[in-house]
């Protein structure tokens, strides 16, 4: 925490200049990557691994997701929602791939044919890292149809299809509106620092890292549950266990698992376990890979590599009738 505030503050100072574009490129990436681990301990207070007293426990989520922009009770509810429906074809939220014959299907079937493969490789890339987040979070985007679509993490019911069952029952429509309170008072207080300095400053020193937070967000999550090996299941194939095994363990080097506290690398165990804190993930990813090797699934390519396979590949899924999984072609 103390190191984002003091990258921040390093932000302040740098000149808007444009020939100053390359330090600002780089104080974007240096400030959200710290910023990062604080999304991270955020996501441990929604699961309750981060502090007994589970009124701090929300308390220190609020304050931390709001200032990132992220609505914490909203947020908390449709991740829980994707733990307990992990790679679900139909419930499952974030992350659900779209079938081959569907009209998604077909349309980054033809534009793949139209770009080839590498650019369109780039495209999905760029889509995913940059706009990826603000989609989820306003229409739904990659979240399952029984939740009806587009749902937003700001209102409590779906736009147009009401779907099977609701994203956020009952406490969790007031919870919602506290949530939309803390992103009112951060949303004040960027405007009152851009009255005080200018809309420039503000878009440098808090908009450019914002974006390399939700870049960060975005490849974890898409690494872990998205790869042409990970089957999705049906209702008639899923279960909670089967469904929680199909995610992956990355490998992301020291720096980067000591700044955002190894998720992408003990995310199989976080999965079967989400109220185990990350200082004690790494333990019980060990005794969790010799207990079961056959079953935690471990990818050591190099994570540039495996987000340019993922890119290029993964648009949408067909079944195997061998196992009932949908795989990505």
């Amino acid at each position: 925490m103390s190191t984002s505030l003091l990258a921040y503050g390093v932000g302040c100072l740098i000149p808007l200049q444009w020939n100053l574009a390359p330090v600002w490129l780089l104080y974007a990436v240096v400030a959200g990557t710290l910023a990062g681990g604080c999304w991270v301990l955020a996501h441990e207070c929604g699961h309750n691994a981060f502090h007994p007293n589970q009124t701090i426990e929300n308390g220190v989520g609020l304050v931390l997701h709001s200032l990132l922009l992220v609505p914490y009770f909203s947020w908390q509810r449709s991740h829980a929602v994707h733990h307990s429906h992990c790679n679900h074809l139909e419930a499952g939220e974030t992350h659900v791939p779209s079938q081959g014959k569907s009209s998604w299907g077909f349309f980054t079937e033809d534009l793949k044919r139209i770009l080839g493969v590498p650019a369109y490789g780039a495209v999905s890339i760029l889509v995913h890292l940059l706009l990826g987040w603000p989609l989820y979070l306003l229409f739904g985007i990659t979240g399952g149809p029984e939740h009806g679509f587009p749902t937003s993490h700001f209102i409590d019911v779906p736009l147009f299809n009401a779907g099977r069952r609701q994203l956020f029952p009952g406490k969790w429509k007031g919870l919602m509106q506290i949530s939309n309170l803390g992103l009112v008072v951060v949303f004040a207080l960027l405007v009152v620092w851009a009255s005080q300095t200018s809309i420039l400053r503000v878009l440098c020193v808090y908009g450019l890292p914002y974006l390399v937070i939700n870049a960060w967000l975005v490849a974890y999550t898409w690494m872990q549950h998205t790869d042409p090996a990970i089957p999705h299941f049906s209702s008639a194939d899923w279960d909670w266990a089967k469904g929680a095994l199909q995610t992956v363990d990355r490998p992301y080097g020291p720096l980067l698992n000591l700044l955002h506290h190894g998720i992408g690398s003990t995310h199989v165990v976080h999965h079967l376990n989400p109220r185990i804190p990350h200082y004690n993930a790494w333990r019980a990813t060990e005794i969790l890979r010799k207990a079961f090797p056959d079953h935690v699934r471990v990818d050591a390519t190099p994570i540039h590599q495996a987000l340019w396979k993922v890119g290029c590949n993964c648009s949408y899924v067909s079944r195997n009738d061998q196992d009932g999984g949908y795989y990505y072609s």
